[in-house]
């Protein structure tokens, strides 16, 4: 289900998991990004439900990256957040 709203801490996640490109714990994302790891938590299955991360169920925690496949999972809400870190100007370092 998508939200009406994308929060900068959701935007935070998706472009770290983007220039990153590989598989990252929420423990990871969470130090990268300086979001709370329970915030993180929350908008990584977030995501794993909308189609944009791909979730792999490995022991100590699970790994997220953004889906190969997740413009066309999900075209528009990737639209958004694109937009979204236009407006925070919150681009991490390339």
């Amino acid at each position: 289900m998508e939200q009406a709203e994308i929060s900068e801490h959701q935007w935070k996640i998706y472009d770290c998991l983007i220039k990153g490109q590989r598989w990252m714990s929420n423990r990871e994302i969470a130090e990268f990004t300086g979001v709370s790891l329970r915030r993180v938590g929350f908008h990584t299955k977030n995501l794993v439900q909308l189609g944009i991360l791909d979730q792999a169920e490995v022991y100590p925690g699970h790994r997220f990256k953004v889906a190969s496949k997740a413009e066309k999972r999900n075209f528009g809400y990737i639209q958004r957040l694109q937009q979204a870190g236009e407006i925070f100007g919150t681009h991490l370092a390339s």
